[in-house]
């Protein structure tokens, strides 16, 4: 059973894609994306899940939103049927298109992933119809109510996409994430897209919005800068495997992975006469594809031993609600950044 205050507890979760070469297209390997990711969400939280490009963290968002199938792995979500909880995994069919109406996901770039022959209206009324949900003055009501949420005006809902700027564009994806009343909303790199001026007041409306509904992010960025002020936990994600999860401030202001502190020197400062000190990772990025034992930090590593070549490190609890997979957590002493996350988000 899932713990009361969870709303998805992900399990051994794995990802395998098989890589092809040759004349035939033989199958020589596989690029293991995600290799035995676990984690948990509770309700009403952000969970951030912050890495490089590559890691993997977007193959997460879309197995747990299920528009592509683990291979292995167990994923438990509160469905909201007393005595009984849904694997993610395991669902088809109807069960499937059910859960969906609770699990919605805003994506990176709002002009792709939105329908450009269609107008507002009818990208906002699509769910509704799929679901036949509500009848056309509830489905009007509803448009109107989340259009005014998201700060667009009501009568734009004729206009297509194109007619509206970056922001805007994104404004109307997470209207359209919000349609059904979801619990859970996975968010993939919701601001990268857009423009440094406005990704301030579409994080601000993100927080707002979750304030006034209720619902839980992941949120999925390799901005620490940006997960730093939207979430109550982060999770570090590096080449398919999870190094690092806790609080915000025992993240930021005690790391307890190598990766992790690296990340964290990168987070631009505001003060000028400041210059902070970055840690450059050397050595390559070891490949998903069919990758050696022991750590997958190993090769950018100052402090790595020969340990950590034979035998991989185990996520395990360093203190409360703070885990870490690394032989050494004990013996280093990481720097981290001073914790700011109640400063409010502006640009």
């Amino acid at each position: 059973m899932i713990g009361n205050d969870n709303l998805l507890e992900v399990n051994d979760l794995v990802k395998w894609f098989p890589k092809k070469a040759g004349f035939l297209r033989k199958n020589v390997g596989y690029v293991k994306a995600v290799d035995g990711v676990s984690f948990t969400i509770r309700k009403g939280e952000t969970l951030g899940l912050v890495g490089e490009s590559g890691c993997g963290k977007t193959t997460v968002g879309r197995l747990v939103s299920r528009l592509i199938d683990p291979d292995k792995g167990h994923m438990l979500f509160d469905d909201g049927v007393e005595g009984k909880n849904a694997n993610l995994s395991m669902l088809k069919g109807h069960e499937l298109k059910q859960i969906r109406t609770q699990i919605q996901m805003i994506f990176q770039d709002p002009f792709s992933s939105l329908n450009p022959r269609m107008t507002v209206k009818e990208i906002l009324q699509e769910p509704f119809l799929i679901h036949e949900m509500g009848t056309k003055s509830e489905i009007d009501d509803r448009i109107g109510y989340l259009m005014r949420a998201v700060g667009l005006r009501p009568e734009f809902v004729s206009r297509y996409p194109h007619e509206f700027s970056g922001g805007q564009r994104q404004r109307i994806g997470i209207a359209r994430a919000l349609t059904l009343s979801p619990k859970l909303i996975i968010a993939d790199e919701p601001v990268s897209a857009l423009d440094v001026s406005i990704r301030g007041q579409v994080l601000n409306l993100m927080t707002i919005l979750q304030e006034s509904f209720g619902f839980t992010y992941l949120f999925i960025s390799h901005d620490l800068s940006v997960v730093e002020h939207i979430s109550e936990r982060v999770a570090v994600m590096y080449v398919g495997k999870i190094v690092e999860i806790g609080t915000v401030e025992q993240l930021y202001a005690t790391p307890r992975h190598p990766y992790t502190e690296a990340l964290l020197s990168a987070i631009p400062v505001a003060n000028p006469e400041i210059k902070p000190e970055r840690i450059i990772l050397k050595g390559s990025v070891l490949s998903p594809f069919n990758p050696p034992p022991g750590c997958r930090f190993q090769t950018r590593c100052e402090y790595a031993i020969e340990k950590c070549k034979i035998e991989e490190p185990l996520l395990r609890e360093v203190t409360s609600g703070h885990q870490v997979a690394c032989h050494l957590f004990s013996e280093l002493k990481l720097r981290g950044i001073e914790y700011t996350q109640n400063a409010e988000i502006t640009g």
